[in-house]
């Protein structure tokens, strides 16, 4: 890592800049853009965020499970033109709660890949069980809201 990596950060809003304050589905959908850049599946790059009241409760993309190999390192596995190698971002980002006993009933997922179907039937099925009360994905560059 250069010791100038902060500089993207530095020179993101100089003091020139006019402040323009993104609406919180804008910013919650950033993230999970930024999230999406960890993904180790070359298939999809996928990242999700869990809010409820307006704080991020977890995080998750679409990669290997911690400590199994990832697709980066020794391809995809494909099973019915599906990556099975990989676990999803949404189901990622509850497990990843799960696992510090977050609890995240009634909180919204936000979803974020470009050229993405929508959330699939397992992600929804999983969503559902850990009781979220929603998910906002943003799909051919609209965002679209569901309520579980």
């Amino acid at each position: 890592m250069s010791k100038d990596w902060y500089q993207d950060i530095v020179d993101f809003r100089t003091k020139e800049d006019k402040m323009t304050r993104p609406n919180w589905d804008t910013y919650f959908m950033n993230i999970a853009k930024d999230v999406s850049a960890r993904a180790t599946c070359p298939r999809a790059s996928v990242g999700a965020v869990i809010v409820k009241n307006n704080r991020i409760l977890s995080t998750g993309y679409n990669g290997a499970p911690a400590g199994e190999p990832h697709c980066t390192e020794v391809g995809c596995e494909m099973v019915d033109n599906h990556c099975v190698r990989v676990i999803h971002a949404e189901v990622n980002a509850v497990c990843e709660a799960a696992k510090f006993g977050i609890p995240v009933e009634g909180a919204v997922l936000y979803v974020y890949g470009l050229d993405r179907p929508e959330s699939c039937h397992n992600c929804i099925q999983v969503m559902k069980a850990a009781g979220l009360g929603g998910y906002v994905e943003l799909i051919d560059g609209h965002i679209k809201i569901t309520t579980l």
